[in-house]
């Protein structure tokens, strides 16, 4: 008999999980009972308009903002309550919305300052280089000079230099050409192939899409349906896109 054939299947846990997390300002609640499941090397879209919940979402995962109720776990452990610097410590990235770069740095400056949490700034170049080859024609250039773009390629070669097993990318696209957009999304896809799991927060959800294998509307707080792109593309269109 082929062992294989009654071997119990062994379901893989998940980098990160949100178990019924609710979150609020003051006395307003946002987030009202999250749940949500990045799978290692995949990359998971949260998608909803403005108000959703999704960069408070974000901030609970990441260790920036406490959750009133519910759990965060990172493979399996709780994490909830932690803080971001030891959250990213165990491997979870967020770039935030705005690029979060030194701008009076120049690029080379701003990846030293990644070289505090303990690698080699060869190390830290060559990783930034092969995936941004921009950044290294610019490793002169004081930061704040250069397109957004090109910032938000420096942010990502920054994050990606502490060798994240989680990256959190909170509105990738926002400010930026569709053709940037686009380059960027390209480069999200070859990561998540080195087995790097991404939840990437967006408002405009054709730019994700295509690079996305979850996809999760949420609105009003809550997330409302879970799925591959191509089978939440009726609730994509009824939930805010017009379609």
């Amino acid at each position: 008999m082929n062992p294989s054939i009654d071997a119990p299947v062994v379901e893989e846990i998940p980098l990160l999980s949100l178990r019924g997390v609710r979150a609020a300002y003051g006395n307003i609640d946002v987030l009202h009972g999250v749940d949500l499941d990045v799978p290692k090397g995949t990359v998971v879209a949260l998608l909803g308009p403005n108000g959703a919940g999704k960069s408070t979402t974000l901030k609970v995962a990441c260790g920036l903002m406490a959750a009133k109720a519910g759990k965060v776990l990172v493979a399996g452990r709780d994490v909830t309550g932690v803080r971001a610097e030891e959250l990213a410590r165990r491997g979870l990235v967020t770039i935030p919305e705005g690029k979060g770069v030194f701008p009076n740095l120049t690029v080379r400056e701003n990846l030293i300052v990644a070289t505090y949490g303990g690698q080699k700034l060869a190390d830290i170049e060559e990783v930034a280089y092969g995936r941004f080859p921009r950044l290294k024609e610019r490793r002169q250039q004081v930061a704040g000079t250069m397109s957004g773009g090109e910032q938000q390629m420096l942010a990502m070669a920054r994050g990606l230099a502490s060798n994240p097993a989680i990256l959190l990318l909170d509105e990738l696209s926002m400010g930026l050409a569709p053709l940037v957009v686009e380059e960027l999304y390209g480069v999200v896809a070859q990561i998540a192939q080195s087995g790097i799991s991404i939840l990437v927060i967006e408002q405009f959800a054709r730019t994700v899409l295509g690079v996305a294998d979850i996809a999760a509307i949420m609105l009003n707080g809550r997330v409302r349906a879970i799925g591959s792109p191509d089978e939440i593309e009726e609730e994509l269109s009824s939930a805010y896109l017009g379609g």
